[in-house]
């Protein structure tokens, strides 16, 4: 979706709020950051920028006028879109932050939150768009189904066939190790992996079996 933004410090960031007072924040802090923040008081803008330029991540508030979060999470879900996106919210539950991880989101914090949470997020929001970019997956060559991988996907697969627990890729990750157990599920189902031991046999015989160029 659109032409995908340099790798650069000043990595656009788009934040969607119908909270005025919100907006201004976390652009405030973006910039004193080194980020380019936009901002957006609806989904409907939200969208018809995007359709134009990738940002490297997206602030995106459940709660909005016309379609709420969920749904547009559910239309950038057809559409492919590949930046990640952080989930906010003031009200929200576990199923409804599931929903959310289901339809492509990143991660979810809860309002409040303090700027040192929401930048850590950012930096490691930006850092799995440029990673994802760079087209691998680290420790792995390609697999059948890697392309059904999103980009926090690919890092959790990573750090699984890297030996990390849920809580140890948590904290390398900047996320909570039941995002991460969500994420290990979603891969799991996507690649037709019965437990552990079978996402590791699909991800590793698949790539070590890739065809090498003969050397004569």
């Amino acid at each position: 979706m659109g032409q995908l933004l340099p790798f650069t410090s000043d990595a656009a960031v788009f934040v969607v709020d119908d909270d005025l007072s919100v907006r201004e924040a976390l652009k405030l802090i973006l910039r004193i950051e080194g980020y380019a923040a936009q901002t957006f008081g609806d989904g409907t803008s939200f969208l018809e920028a995007v359709r134009r330029t990738s940002p490297a991540c997206v602030i995106l508030d459940l709660h909005l006028p016309g379609d709420c979060g969920l749904d547009i999470l559910r239309k950038l879900a057809l559409e492919r879109f590949d930046s990640p996106i952080l989930v906010i919210s003031g009200r929200a539950d576990i199923a409804t932050a599931v929903e959310a991880m289901k339809f492509g989101a990143l991660d979810f914090l809860e309002k409040p939150f303090s700027s040192e949470v929401i930048i850590d997020r950012v930096r490691a929001a930006v850092r799995v768009w440029r990673e994802a970019h760079d087209g691998e997956i680290d420790g792995l060559l390609n697999f059948h189904g890697r392309h059904l991988l999103t980009s926090r996907e690919r890092e959790v697969l990573s750090q699984v066939a890297n030996g990390a627990s849920n809580k140890e890729a948590g904290r390398r990750l900047g996320i909570s190790p039941r995002t991460v157990e969500v994420h290990r599920a979603r891969i799991m189902d996507k690649l037709g992996a019965k437990n552990a031991a079978d996402l590791m046999r699909i991800v590793l015989s698949e790539a070590n079996a890739r065809p090498r160029l003969s050397v004569s």
